[in-house]
C-alpha cells in the first residue's frame, strides 16, 4: 500500500507541522517515507508546497509525478487548485475554504469555490474560523490534518493523534490538548 500526498499552503500556516506529524506517525508505524524539501517562500505569506510519500514497500523518489497524488492537503483554496495537475483521477482534495489573500490579483473567491466544487472528491471547511471559535487559533492546521485523516488510510487516525501528542509534548499540556482537540474537530467534520 502507498499514499502520495501533496501538502500546500502559505508560509506561516503550519504546513511543516502537518508534514512532521504525518512523518513521525509513518516512522512509528514502520512505513517507508520520502519527503522532498518544503518548496516555496519560508517567509510568512509565500506559497509553500511539499511532497510526502508513504508506503509499505521501498520508495525510490521523493517527488510525486503528475496525475499520481492520492491527496492534496491544502491550508488555502487557491493553493489546493495550484496542484490539481498532480492529483490522480480518484484523488481527494482536503482544503480550507477560507482564502489567504496575499497577492493583489488573488482570484475571485466564488470562482475558486466553483472550481473546487466541480472536483470529483473534495472536502472543504472554514478551519481558521473553527479554530478561533474553539479558542485554539494556532491549531487550524491540525483541524485540516484531522479532516484528511480518514483519507490517509495507510496511517490510522489514532496513530496520527498519538504522533501529535509526542511532537507537542515539550510544549505543555495546553498545547497538546489544543492540537488533539483541533485534530478531533477536523476528523469529526470529515465523517459528516
Amino acid at each position: 500500500m502507498k499514499k502520495d500526498i501533496i501538502l500546500s499552503g502559505v508560509g506561516g500556516q503550519g504546513i511543516l507541522s502537518i508534514a512532521t506529524v504525518i512523518g513521525e506517525a509513518a516512522t512509528q508505524a514502520g512505513l517507508h517515507l520520502k519527503q522532498d524539501e518544503v518548496h516555496g517562500m519560508s517567509q510568512r505569506g509565500g506559497d509553500v508546497q511539499s511532497n510526502l510519500r508513504l508506503s509499505t514497500d521501498e520508495i525510490y523518489s521523493d517527488l510525486i509525478p503528475q496525475g499520481q497524488a492520492d491527496l492534496i492537503i491544502a491550508m488555502e483554496p487557491m493553493e489546493a487548485l495550484r496542484y490539481l495537475p498532480y492529483l490522480s483521477e480518484d484523488g481527494w482534495v482536503i482544503t480550507s475554504s477560507e482564502p489567504f489573500i496575499n497577492i493583489p490579483n488573488y482570484p475571485d473567491t466564488e470562482a475558486l469555490y466553483q472550481e473546487l466544487d466541480a472536483l470529483k472528491h473534495v472536502k472543504k471547511l472554514g478551519i481558521e474560523t473553527l479554530a478561533k471559535e474553539n479558542q485554539m487559533p494556532k491549531s487550524a492546521n491540525m483541524i485540516l490534518l484531522g479532516m484528511a485523516a480518514p483519507f490517509i488510510e495507510i496511517i490510522s487516525p489514532e496513530d496520527l493523534r498519538k504522533s501529535i501528542m509526542r511532537i507537542f509534548m515539550s510544549k505543555g499540556e495546553k498545547i497538546i490538548s489544543d492540537n488533539v482537540n483541533a485534530f478531533d474537530l477536523g476528523y469529526n467534520s470529515a465523517k459528516q
